[in-house]
């Protein structure tokens, strides 16, 4: 599968490569509409990368505007949580990268700093480029704005990918299944995708990908910010007195109807005045003269024309001010919906309690609908007749405005909870967050700030701690292990990795070229501290080393020794282990299990016994989280215990002394499955 799907990525490569003179193309003809689509080539090609302050932080790519809108109480949650990450904001369109730099503007006057971008051509080579300079520990992806080549090698470098929001329609799934070749080993390399609804949630199951949860829509959390509220304040006496139909994000083919239906209304009721908002500035102009033709009293927002009580139309030619058009109306139009655009955003109209009518087309937020029809909560209207006859039943009717927009707003709110859902998956994925980073000339560093705040490389030279006179001890094997007292009078345990076996006698050290981050100190270290936030007995990882060289790297790492233990192979040769203690270690390796913590050497000289009666286990080089969706059969839990059974017997049968008889591995499989029994109830309890 995985050859089919790199073949079937240089297929696909080769077609944005040869299409890439119809993209540059495409993007001159945008830019005679919207000259900001010609600028900032050399980011979409990765000829110009992001600054240094960008890197090793969280990347978020919204594609366009209304993605980033859904995405800003989140955007606003990561930065309270993690202000210590850098946070790059990506899109691909001028108007999202307008809206970003605005929040930027605004969160650098509250001290926070937003780097942002726009997200290169999803090339294998720009996207690696890229995310090599990034370096980023999350990626963040709003709804389905899913590239190949962009989740293919954040897998590729070790690099979590979570989309968020995400939302799957039954002919989007139709057209993921068609080319399944391809979309499914996509989806099965994402970490995680959190879904608005259920329907999405088992669409994408069909579909093959492998972690899926409903998480709920980030819509329901409106951000609205000050200067939309004080914008709506200050418009607000221009209005007095008059009934305010706000007809919002509309296009072409709708603004004839909409326009038809006030010429009709206004006869009647002459106090009604429309703020017509088209969805695209390109259209501004042209839903002017189309006013202007109809012979409409208008004004326009553009040219800061303010209206009078001859007014008939308030044209909203101006971006980012939908919410304050949505603060002012009496009664709210979802446009998109009249044409089988699929309708926009109900949610922002429901936020502010007012009653929404909508065409028949909504498919593209039909779970809101869904839930507006069934507590009849909204109004459907296909035609002029029904809009004219609607909103005459809204003006005659202002206690039935004043219901529907209650009914909304209530369940705006019981569906609300989605920033949270989403923020304990990014603490999931995010393990490390705490972690510091050194990076000088081909050395890359990581180390626990408690453990030194102020970090040197040379704490991985044995000859640094000799000279201070800290060297306790050391260890010597196939390699030598130094025994270190930290200033904080805490040792320490520093170990250069070495290559084993016949490749070992020819070249000790230098490692194959990988990423940084899988690399063998990296990977142990990001091991040892995942386990740790999980409360599993591992020793406490300092600082591990990534040392590049012609041709490969080498590795270093420091890690907190426990006190006052023992390991099993010598604790053995002075008296055996109870009963209990034989169960206890047992219960100790399923809760490891439970995990999905592979153990690639676990014998009895990798567990030790504290004085308190505590198991650890130690040495998780080459060691590996496995999940169930890549061991499906998890029989490697088995082979873990067989090969701990078999360095048991090894020991008995080379030393004199070894309290140790093969029966007694009945009760350490014997704590093993009461262990497994008590996490499976706990689970089905947590379930229920």
């Amino acid at each position: 599968m995985q050859a089919g799907f790199f073949l079937l990525r240089l297929l696909y490569s080769a077609l944005i490569l040869a299409l890439t003179p119809l993209l540059v193309l495409y993007l001159l003809l945008r830019s005679r509409k919207d000259p900001a689509y010609r600028q900032r080539f050399a980011e979409r090609f990765a000829l110009k990368l992001p600054a240094v302050s960008a890197k090793d932080g969280i990347v978020l790519h919204t594609v366009s505007v209304g993605e980033f809108n859904a995405a800003k109480p989140l955007i606003k949650k990561l930065l309270l949580q993690y202000p210590h990450l850098p946070l790059t904001i990506t899109c691909t369109t001028p108007t999202a990268s307008a809206a970003i730099q605005k929040l930027q503007a605004e969160q650098q006057q509250q001290g926070r700093k937003i780097e942002h971008c726009y997200l290169p051509f999803d090339y294998p080579i720009l996207m690696r480029l890229w995310l090599k300079w990034m370096q980023p520990q999350l990626l963040l992806i709003l709804e389905t704005e899913l590239w190949p080549n962009l989740v293919a090698n954040c897998k590729a470098l070790s690099i979590p990918t979570l989309v968020v929001n995400a939302r799957l329609s039954a002919r989007s799934a139709k057209g993921y299944r068609r080319f399944s070749a391809l979309t499914q080993p996509m989806l099965q390399n994402i970490s995680q995708i959190l879904t608005q609804d259920k329907a999405s949630a088992r669409r994408f199951r069909a579909l093959g990908a492998k972690d899926v949860q409903v998480a709920g829509n980030l819509k329901f959390e409106l951000d609205v910010p000050k200067t939309s509220t004080q914008l709506a304040h200050s418009l607000k006496p221009l209005l007095q007195g008059r009934i305010v139909w706000v007809a919002g994000s509309t296009h072409a083919g709708e603004d004839e109807l909409l326009i038809q239906a006030y010429q009709q209304l206004k006869v009647q009721f002459p106090q009604l005045v429309l703020v017509l908002v088209p969805r695209h500035p390109e259209r501004f102009d042209p839903v002017a003269q189309l006013l202007q033709q109809q012979q409409l009293k208008f004004v326009r927002r553009s040219l800061n024309g303010l209206p009078d009580a001859h007014t008939e139309v308030w044209l909203g030619d101006s971006m980012g001010e939908l919410l304050s058009w949505y603060q002012l109306a009496d009664f709210v139009f979802i446009g998109g919906s009249l044409i089988e655009r699929g309708g926009h955003n109900p949610l922002e109209a429901m936020a502010f309690g007012k009653a929404v009518l909508s065409g028949p087309y909504v498919f593209n937020f039909q779970l809101v609908f869904q839930l507006l029809q069934r507590q009849q909560a909204y109004f459907q209207v296909a035609t002029v007749a029904d809009l004219v006859s609607t909103v005459t039943q809204l003006i005659q009717q202002p206690e039935l405005v004043i219901q529907t927009g209650e009914k909304g707003l209530k369940l705006y709110q019981q569906q609300q909870g989605a920033v949270a859902r989403i923020m304990a998956q990014v603490n999931h994925l995010l393990p490390m967050a705490e972690v510091k980073k050194l990076n000088l000339d081909n050395a890359l560093a990581w180390f626990d700030p408690h453990f030194s705040p102020n970090f040197e490389l040379t704490y991985f030279q044995p000859d640094y701690w000799q000279q201070q006179g800290l060297v306790i001890g050391q260890s010597k094997g196939r390699n030598t292990v130094w025994f270190i007292r930290q200033q904080n009078g805490k040792e320490a345990v520093l170990r250069h990795y070495y290559r084993g076996g016949l490749v070992g006698k020819l070249n000790k050290d230098k490692f194959w070229p990988e990423p940084a981050a899988q690399s063998r100190a990296m990977a142990e270290f990001s091991l040892l501290w995942q386990m740790r936030l999980w409360g599993l007995p591992v020793p406490r990882p300092c600082a591990a080393l990534y040392q590049q060289h012609s041709l490969g790297y080498s590795a270093d790492i420091l890690i907190e020794h426990i006190p006052g233990t023992t390991d099993l192979a010598h604790l053995l040769q002075q008296r055996p282990l109870t009963t209990t203690e034989w169960q206890q270690l047992g219960a100790l390796i399923a809760s490891f299990h439970q995990h999905q913590v592979y153990h690639s050497d676990l014998n009895c000289h990798n567990i030790l016994l504290d004085q308190q009666g505590q198991f650890w286990l130690i040495d998780f080089d080459k060691c590996a989280i496995r999940t169930a969706a890549d061991y499906p059969d998890q029989s490697w839990k088995t082979q873990n215990l067989q090969r701990l059974l078999r360095s048991l017997n090894k020991e008995k049968q080379q030393l004199p002394v070894f309290y140790w008889q093969h029966d007694q591995f009945a009760a350490l499989e014997l704590g093993y499955q009461q262990a497994g029994q008590i996490h499976i109830n706990q689970t089905i309890q947590s379930t229920n």
